[in-house]
């Protein structure tokens, strides 16, 4: 018999559906933030500021309650003006974001179409292919040997339709780095069309004098971004504020395209508060200085591997040849209320990812892998 159903209909009674690839992608998976059984558990888990944010940002966020009902500067401008001048950049080049992640998206979506790829790290930050894949363009891995990135290897999987490379530097999950003048080995490489995109979420903890975040070498350059966020040296992670240093052209390009309100007026002004508040800054690094070598040699004496060595704050921790598993690990240590990070996504289950706390929380940390083990 005939099919006599209208076209119209047929199409009105059919299932709406994502574009194709949007169902592969698999979701962010955040650090975890509870416990079975553990009222307030410690959560080392997601890179956050142990020592929380600055005082000077949080009287700027409650000073912002009695404006709950205005919309935010769409341009961010305090925020803008504040970043210019710390850093010496031209403020029509700076990109603003719910989290340097948006700034990621922005620039996923202003580069790519259907086909097209991007190159990171085999270990590389989940964000950079999310926003890949939903733009319908491929994610090329470049190996990590060592667990830390290789400019030959990112060299290697670079192609025609090669639009964007994101490298974070230090690296997350791994905490690993590369000095500068791997970067610039890098940059020099590539086709004028590829954009490089510096990561520097973590690279305030990094102090070796071999390193640089990039601002300096962006300026004079037509295809480099820079990226950085208020959520982890500033401890503002609630509020999502993320910025990027561009190329005019590319600058001017991903504005028409973000949304109009994307930073809130809390935000703003508790990131310019943080932004001025060097004594806290101070504080924060020297504790991630004091601790991360601490938590090193004294986890790795347990006989487990050290990723590393660490640039950020965080340690990422390996069982391989222990006898054990990072997910019994992960179990044993989160019964006791303390919460560390799976990276099974990231394609590293034997390890874990342990955020440097406060001298109590590294202590016991250290004390119950050492039961682990013995266990």
């Amino acid at each position: 018999m005939p099919d006599t159903v209208d076209p119209v209909n047929r199409a009105r009674a059919a299932k709406p559906l994502p574009k194709p690839g949007i169902m592969d992608i698999h979701a962010y998976v955040p650090g975890k933030a509870q416990a079975d059984g553990v009222e307030n558990p410690i959560k080392l888990s997601a890179n956050e500021n142990i020592l929380g944010a600055s005082p000077k940002a949080r009287e700027a966020f409650v000073g912002a309650a009695d404006e709950l009902q205005v919309y935010p500067d769409s341009r961010t401008t305090i925020l803008r003006t504040a970043i210019a001048e710390r850093f010496r950049l031209e403020p029509e080049r700076l990109i603003f974001g719910c989290g340097s992640d948006e700034v990621f998206a922005l620039l996923n979506q202003t580069f790519l179409e259907p086909g097209d790829n991007i190159v990171q790290g085999e270990y590389g930050f989940a964000a950079f292919a999310i926003g890949a894949r939903a733009c319908q363009a491929d994610v090329k891995l470049a190996k990590e040997p060592g667990y830390r990135i290789d400019v030959d290897e990112m060299l290697k999987v670079v192609d025609e339709r090669t639009r964007l490379i994101f490298l974070a530097n230090p690296g997350n999950p791994t905490g690993t780095w590369i000095p500068f003048s791997e970067v610039l080995r890098l940059h020099a490489a590539l086709p004028p069309s590829v954009v490089l995109v510096l990561d520097g979420a973590y690279s305030e903890f990094a102090t070796d004098p071999a390193f640089q975040d990039g601002l300096d070498f962006a300026r004079g350059t037509d295809n480099v971004v820079v990226t950085h966020t208020f959520s982890k040296l500033h401890g503002l992670a609630a509020l999502r504020v993320g910025w990027g240093y561009a190329p005019a052209e590319i600058a001017a390009a991903v504005d028409r395209i973000r949304l109009p309100f994307n930073t809130s007026i809390a935000g703003q002004r508790a990131a310019v508060a943080a932004l001025a508040d060097e004594d806290f800054q101070a504080r924060s690094i020297a504790h991630v200085e004091q601790w991360r070598p601490w938590l090193a040699q004294q986890i790795g004496g347990l006989g487990l591997e050290i990723v590393g060595p660490s640039a950020t704050n965080f340690v990422l921790i390996g069982f391989p040849k222990t006898g054990k598993t990072a997910a019994a690990a992960d179990e044993f240590l989160s019964a006791r209320g303390l919460l560390t990070r799976r990276v099974l996504n990231y394609g590293l289950p034997d390890h874990l990812r342990l955020t440097i706390g406060l001298e109590e929380h590294n202590r016991a940390v250290v004390e119950a892998l050492a039961a682990f083990m013995k266990a």
